[in-house]
Formats: C-alpha cells, sequence, structure tokens
C-alpha cells in the first residue's frame, strides 16, 4: 500500500524551508502565485484545480510561504476571511456540504471545503491546499504567547510565531491521530457520532495521549469506544488532516474479543459488518449505512481491506 493512493497525502510539495526568511522577497516575485483562503475554504476553478489569484493589493506580514511549484515559481497564501460572502450561503458553510462560497471582493472565486474537494484536486494542488489550511488555522487559534500571554507575531514564512515580550518561540502542531480497521474473521468494526449524518459509519480513531505508543493508543481507543479487545496491530498509511490540525495514522488491527459495549459520550452507535455488506455500502445499496467521504483515510483502509485477501 501507498501513501500516493491517500488524498493530501502526496508528500511531494517543495517546502524550501531555507527560504522561509526570504517571503517577503519571495511575495514580491512577479512569477509569485498566490492562493487565498477564505474561512478555511479552498478556491476551485470549475474545471477542478486551485484556482490562485493575483498578489493581494498590499502583501501583509501574514503572508505564508508554503513552497516552490516544479517551475520553481514560490507559492504563498493569504486568509482573506474578512470578506462577507454573497447572498445567503449559510447552507454552504456547513462542514458536510459541498456547495461553493463566494465572497464580496473575489465573486469570481468559489471557495469549497478541502474535504469535498480533495479528489478533485491533483495529489500537488491538495498538499498546497492541506498545508495552506492548516498553517492559517493554527495561527488564528494561536494569536497569543503560550508562556506570557502576549501577542506573538508570525516570523519564518508563517512557520513560527514569536513573542516579543519574553522571546518564546512557537511553532505549528500537529495532533496525532490514530484510526484503525478492526477486523474478527470476515467482519469489521464500524461506528458513528451522533453528530454525524444519518446513517454515515465510520471506522474508529481518536488522539494519541502524552507518552503513549501509537499501538497502545490504537487498543485503548478501541477499548474505550466500543469495549473490544484488540490484539495485533500493523500501521498502514498516513494522512495528513488540517481539520483543524491533525495527523491521521491509519493502521489494521485485529479482535480478540466481539461483544460491543460502546460508551456513549464517544460514540453512538458501533456494529460489525460483514465483507459482503461492506460490498453493499460501497455500491451505495446498504439499507442503513453508508461509506466514509472518500478521500478520507477511512475510506482507502476498508476499500483496501475489501479487495485484500487477507482475512
Amino acid at each position: 500500500m501507498k501513501n500516493e493512493a491517500v488524498a493530501l497525502g502526496a508528500g511531494t510539495l517543495n517546502r524550501a524551508a531555507h527560504l522561509r526568511t526570504k517571503t517577503e522577497t519571495l511575495a514580491a516575485d512577479t512569477s509569485a502565485r498566490w492562493l487565498p483562503l477564505w474561512r478555511g475554504r479552498v478556491p476551485v476553478s470549475e474545471h477542478g484545480d486551485l484556482q490562485f489569484g493575483s498578489a493581494p493589493p498590499e502583501i501583509a506580514d501574514d503572508s505564508i510561504f508554503l513552497g516552490l511549484l516544479p517551475d520553481g515559481a514560490p507559492v504563498l497564501a493569504h486568509d482573506v476571511s474578512a470578506l462577507e460572502p454573497l447572498g445567503d450561503e449559510a447552507e454552504a458553510l456547513s462542514s458536510w456540504s459541498t456547495a461553493a462560497v463566494h465572497c464580496d471582493g473575489l465573486p469570481d472565486h468559489a471557495f469549497h471545503d478541502l474535504r469535498a474537494v480533495m479528489t478533485t484536486l491533483s495529489p500537488l494542488e491538495a498538499e498546497i491546499a492541506a498545508t495552506a489550511r492548516g498553517l492559517l488555522e493554527w495561527h488564528r487559534n494561536h494569536g497569543f504567547c503560550a508562556r506570557c500571554g502576549a501577542q506573538s507575531q508570525m516570523s519564518e514564512g508563517g512557520w513560527r510565531r514569536d513573542c516579543g515580550a519574553c522571546g518564546g518561540q512557537h511553532f505549528p502542531r500537529t495532533d496525532p491521530v490514530v484510526i484503525m480497521l478492526v477486523t474478527h474473521g470476515n467482519d469489521v468494526l464500524v461506528g458513528r457520532n451522533a453528530e454525524w449524518p444519518t446513517g454515515f459509519f465510520s471506522i474508529l480513531a481518536g488522539f494519541v495521549e502524552p507518552g503513549e505508543p501509537l499501538e497502545a493508543a490504537v487498543r485503548r481507543e478501541v477499548f474505550e469506544e466500543a469495549g473490544v479487545r484488540v490484539g495485533e496491530v500493523e500501521y498502514v498509511a498516513s494522512q495528513p488532516w488540517p481539520f483543524p490540525a491533525s495527523l491521521m495514522l491509519g493502521f489494521r488491527a485485529k479482535a480478540l474479543t466481539r461483544e460491543i459495549i460502546i460508551d456513549p459520550t464517544e460514540i453512538e452507535e458501533a456494529r460489525w459488518v460483514s465483507r459482503e455488506e461492506m460490498m453493499q455500502i460501497f455500491a451505495g445499496e446498504h439499507p442503513e449505512v453508508s461509506a466514509p467521504r472518500k478521500g478520507a483515510l477511512a475510506h482507502f483502509l476498508m476499500r483496501k481491506w475489501l479487495e485484500d485477501h487477507r482475512a
């Protein structure tokens, strides 16, 4: 299994970290490509690719240098969240919506939730969009120094925040999350959160705790959420998931027990699904269960299991 098959997981962006101190010069480059993001949403053209824009009228100190494109042009991101949406587009603001939002000031840009378009973008474009979204979200939530509480400033092309009061330096965080396809014979364990759309099920997942090995996190999360004991654990693939700042670490695991005892504070429901039922789910023919959205690591792990001959 290769990570390249996972949306947002190409890993081919030339991040050119040695140029981050020269963001001001790069921003002035006439070949620079600019990616505006509106409240975490990315602009996508009618052809299904990223819609880069021109440099903002005033290149601000908070422009983020993402890296270099294959032709050597710098690519930068900037936040246009202050723009007001055109018309009544509240429905499109849902994280489950596939609709686009248009904004005053950039009416020719259609802003989409990245999760809805991640499979239509090229692998490189998806990585650029995910990197931009993750960084801008981090800056939005970390404007003050965690040491002394003073306001911090962006530096290193958006890859660091510095505190002028205490000298503290803060770097973007990524939270590791284990997501696991748990099998018992011919069955897979799936569950659902009460906040998810009706019928939506996925495999179980949870955050890794401080000092905890990944394999232990898999076993702990499955037992806490569903009461199922897990034995063998095997790493499969990873996926950046900037919603807001996770790295999904995908595993296959074998259950030692079948009895399900859910923790209602964690999940609403859990069940075993057979391989035959999974085929129905992916064909859109199951009467009660729908598959995770295409492009998500959960979808990748479940489909790979369907295609695999191992039990």
